[in-house]
């Protein structure tokens, strides 16, 4: 059964982004999605994420339709089985790390996985403050914080965009390995055709369609 299946969707602003566009992804599965600046991609991973209704189209996130849904069922949804990684941190400042991550765990009646620190390399960091760190550790910590809550489906936009290739691959190392552990999915929006690659599937979306490659250009 799928985690996430959308039928001919269509979307626009002043023009058209996409029609007619489908997607499905199953347990334990990595998608990622490719395009152009401008092409639609962080719009088509907010509608597949329930952040935003499509113009025309149907969206099934865990068996259920999300347009049969008011928003309380949504925000419990989000709340407990869908997890957002954006490129940028969006952590509290003033806050320990730890703190942050709390937040999250206390939300979703989870607990914070020491183990799924250490593999990002922030277990020794929690305990100061984010503003003493790194964009690349803030990163991290925003990615412990949604990881620990044990999301079903992970959706990620451009979540190694300002991290260096090594620190991009470790982090990409440790969702491809949460999903086959939790048998979660896992979809990335990324400009970068090496992290593409570390995904099970690649899809393009140009001229209005999306589509499955089998090697990048």
């Amino acid at each position: 059964m799928e985690l996430l299946k959308a039928k001919n969707l269509y979307h626009s602003f002043d023009y058209p982004l996409f029609n007619g566009v489908d997607f499905e992804l199953n347990p334990s599965q990595s998608v990622a999605i490719v395009g152009r600046s401008g092409s639609g991609k962080s719009t088509l991973l907010h509608i597949l994420s329930a952040f935003l209704t499509p113009k025309k189209g149907e969206v099934t996130l865990l068996n259920q339709k999300i347009d049969e849904l008011n928003s309380s069922d949504i925000d419990k949804m989000r709340r407990f089985d869908l997890g957002m990684i954006f490129q940028f941190h969006h952590l509290f400042k003033g806050m320990k790390a730890i703190e942050n991550i709390e937040i999250a765990t206390i939300l979703s009646n989870s607990t914070i996985d020491m183990t799924l620190l250490e593999k990002l390399e922030i277990a020794s960091l929690i305990d100061q403050k984010t503003s003493e760190l790194s964009g690349g550790q803030q990163q991290r910590i925003s990615i412990a914080r949604v990881l620990c809550k044990k999301p079903k489906i992970i959706f990620a936009d451009e979540p190694t965009g300002n991290l260096d290739k090594e620190t991009a691959r470790l982090v990409m190392n440790v969702l491809k390995d949460y999903i086959l552990q939790e048998k979660a999915g896992l979809v990335v929006v990324t400009h970068d055709y090496d992290i593409a690659k570390m995904c099970d599937k690649i899809f393009v979306l140009e001229n209005q369609s999306l589509k499955e490659i089998t090697s990048p250009e």
